[in-house]
């Protein structure tokens, strides 16, 4: 049944990302995980090292725990209502949809109000918008559905087909606790004593899914033979993964992807234009699609 199961849970969150997006902010349990979570940065533990170590690892735990428990009441109810049950999992731990909508604004704004593009990238990259020109917002944006991608896409669904070779609650607890490292790292994962711990696990954990996302990239691109040559550059971002993805890009579009005082990818191109930011736009667009694809066949093949 696990193949059936799985076929049917990423069909469920793919017609939900695809009709609803994401889930109302106030019930989503992202977002939830996030405030509860959030006043341990404002704690100061004597221990901090120890103390981000044991949250790095124990929220996405009890995350896992949670998912794990939620799939497995259902099937009490029939492998139906487990499959859908975990679909919804899926759906809550992935993200396609607002990526692009949130990357499009950026790209679409940011010649003709550039202020407007400016007030849209937080929502997309972790960074000061108010001294980027029109073309480095557009970089900005381009990293981002990369960078993103991986992240909020492929990393989370992996783990969940991965896991679904063991039973449909153990990949719904597989995406949670991907998920989790992901939102631990993300909230507390910058230098300092606590957010260690969260910083390298998210590292280990999105290893794989950073460089899958570079193999559907090239080809959603048109260009097969870009993760290849974005081998030359995927190390200039400090992040050991993000760099594959966003290399993927920049050598598929031949643009410069620019971070400023930071790094440059393919510094010898152009910063993106216009255009380019759409079609980058369009090849995230397709590099999930295939994602989810590719999850589904993967279902079909274990049914068969």
């Amino acid at each position: 049944m696990n193949g059936s199961g799985l076929l049917l849970a990423v069909a469920v969150a793919a017609a939900l990302e695809a009709l609803v997006g994401e889930p109302p902010a106030r019930i989503h349990p992202v977002a939830l995980l996030g405030r509860a979570v959030a006043p341990l940065g404002e704690r100061s533990f004597s221990w901090p090292a120890l103390a981000g170590t044991v949250a790095a690892v124990g929220v996405p735990a009890a995350a896992a725990g949670v998912a794990y428990l939620t799939v497995a009441a259902a099937a009490a109810l029939g492998a139906a209502a487990a499959a859908v049950t975990a679909g919804l999992v899926l759906w809550t731990t992935t993200s396609l949809r607002l990526l692009l909508s949130s990357a499009a604004d950026v790209i679409e704004a940011s010649d003709n109000d550039p202020a407007a593009a400016k007030a849209a990238l937080p929502a997309l990259a972790g960074r000061d918008a108010a001294s980027l020109s029109p073309p480095l917002l557009r970089s900005a944006a381009v990293e981002s559905l990369a960078e993103n991608l991986s992240d909020g896409l492929v990393g989370p669904l992996s783990a969940f087909v991965v896991l679904s070779f063991v039973s449909l609650p153990a990949a719904a607890a597989a995406a949670a606790a991907f998920k989790a490292v992901n939102t631990m790292d993300s909230m507390f994962g910058y230098p300092g004593r606590f957010g260690w711990a969260s910083a390298r696990l998210d590292d280990l954990m999105m290893f794989v899914p950073a460089r899958l996302s570079a193999a559907l990239l090239g080809p959603a691109a048109a260009d097969p033979d870009a993760p290849v040559r974005a081998r030359r550059y995927a190390d200039k971002p400090a992040s050991p993964n993000a760099g594959w993805p966003m290399g993927t890009l920049a050598a598929a579009l031949n643009v410069r992807l620019e971070k400023p005082d930071s790094y440059r990818l393919n510094e010898l191109a152009s910063l993106p234009a216009a255009a380019d930011g759409q079609r980058a736009l369009s090849a995230t667009r397709r590099a999930g699609i295939a994602a989810y694809v590719i999850a589904a066949l993967v279902g079909v093949v274990q049914w068969l």
